[in-house]
């Protein structure tokens, strides 16, 4: 998830007419809060993350006031909260007042692609406000629907007929619940959720959902995310100015999605695919740097861009440099291995040589055209350098690059500082497993 919370949601969920309740954003004066207790007696106080932080009620960190008093000691506690998930630690930047509904019934439901169906997939339950996880399978229905008619309204009322839902809340959840894969599918978005949708008695006296949380995630290279014109600073958990400088290289062409996994790792292993990201970010652990997907044929220019904001931030710090992907169908492989290398040889002209070993795993059109321009480059700046083609398994390149970050920190960085004349003048002398090739 990219996006977490009503105060966006909200706005989100217009563009379609989905009830929400009412929200107030960081910037609410007293009055303004007084009044919204007034009109609904009770008020929920939540922090704002950026990016998909979930998991905030478990943590104790959703306040709920009657009074003025009470909201504000909520707010003060709230505002700059912290949130740890896993190794991530995520800091808030203000609280929003959402008003309270009452109700008897909550449902859960969501859009996600679901790749054992290859086609979107509707989860819905009337167990609503827990995690899905914790419901017995029986009350909990996953639907695959076709793209191209969207998500209709026979579809829903067979589901909830299917878990035995309360008859006097299918009607409603019939009339609103399509509308939401019109919000997924015209604003490029790959996720969405709400959870709970609380099922408020409206004047006329029928059942009427309203989204008391949203969690949704966006395909970034998507052109119909921009018709929502959300800032890009949602788009990080919290962010650095590493992200926040790739960020703005997204273009048409080539994807730019990166991560800070470790700012103390010592492989900088800039990653072509989702697929080969995944494999490498798991199997490289903690010693990985970041995760990241360069790929969808990114020019010339984009990749050098992008290749000197990873150098200027981590390659101090980096034993490996690690250019790994699968076998590429459209990306051009010289172009993107010449900006890598431009930027290196441009980097290291900068602010001098670094000692490093640079492992590259990558197959696709152009690719011997590519690596021997990288390997000019780097026998020029005297980097040693082992190249992997597109027949070696990416999982075996892994476990090589493992192997020479541990040959570098047991003294193999000092060997190559030497020969780089960093630190005295001693010949740089290998194992025959560290050998320059292709």
């Amino acid at each position: 998830m990219q996006l977490t919370g009503m105060l966006y949601g909200s706005k989100l969920l217009s563009h379609v007419g989905f009830p929400v309740p009412e929200v107030l954003g960081p910037d609410a004066s007293e009055d303004d809060i007084q009044r919204l207790i007034d009109r609904h007696n009770l008020i929920f106080i939540k922090p704002v993350f950026r990016g998909g932080i979930g998991k905030k009620g478990k943590a104790g960190l959703i306040g709920q006031a009657r009074d003025l008093k009470s909201a504000l000691a909520e707010k003060e506690r709230l505002y700059f909260a912290k949130l740890q998930q896993g190794n991530i630690v995520a800091n808030a930047n203000g609280v929003v007042f959402e008003a309270g509904i009452p109700a008897e019934h909550e449902v859960y439901f969501s859009i996600t692609d679901d790749s054992r169906f290859r086609a979107p997939t509707m989860t819905l339950t009337h167990r609503g406000g827990v995690d899905i996880e914790e419901l017995d399978k029986s009350e909990v229905a996953t639907v695959p629907f076709e793209a191209l008619t969207g998500l209709k309204a026979f579809v829903v009322a067979n589901a909830l007929t299917d878990i035995g839902a309360p008859s006097e809340i299918i009607s409603p959840l019939v009339q609103y619940l399509p509308k939401l894969w019109e919000l997924v599918h015209h604003y490029g978005m790959t996720t969405l959720e709400l959870n709970p949708i609380r099922m408020m008695m409206g004047r006329d006296g029928r059942l009427m959902p309203v989204a008391c949380d949203f969690k949704c995630g966006f395909d970034r290279d998507d052109h119909r995310v921009a018709r929502l014109g959300l800032p890009e600073y949602l788009f990080a958990a919290d962010i650095s100015t590493f992200e926040q400088e790739v960020n703005q290289l997204r273009t048409h062409q080539g994807q730019a999605d990166v991560f800070v996994i470790n700012d103390r790792g010592t492989i900088l292993a800039p990653t072509f695919g989702g697929g080969a990201n995944s494999l490498v970010t798991e199997l490289l652990g903690d010693t990985a740097i970041i995760s990241s997907d360069f790929g969808g044929n990114p020019p010339y220019e984009k990749m050098k861009a992008v290749a000197s904001i990873c150098y200027r931030h981590f390659l101090p710090q980096a034993n490996v440099l690690f250019i790994i992907g699968g076998k590429s169908n459209n990306t051009d492989i010289f172009e993107t291995f010449r900006g890598m290398g431009d930027a290196l040889r441009e980097h290291f002209s900068k602010f001098g040589p670094t000692p490093l070993y640079v492992i590259v795993g990558r197959g696709g059109p152009n690719l011997v055209r590519g690596m021997g321009n990288l390997a000019n480059t780097l026998d020029a700046l005297r980097v040693p350098y082992r190249f992997f083609g597109f027949d070696s398994a990416i999982s075996e390149v892994v476990n090589h690059t493992k192997q020479i970050d541990n040959w570098m920190r047991a003294g193999g960085r000092e060997t190559i500082a030497r020969s780089l004349g960093i630190a005295g003048s001693a010949s740089l002398q290998f194992p025959e497993l560290h050998l320059r090739g292709i």
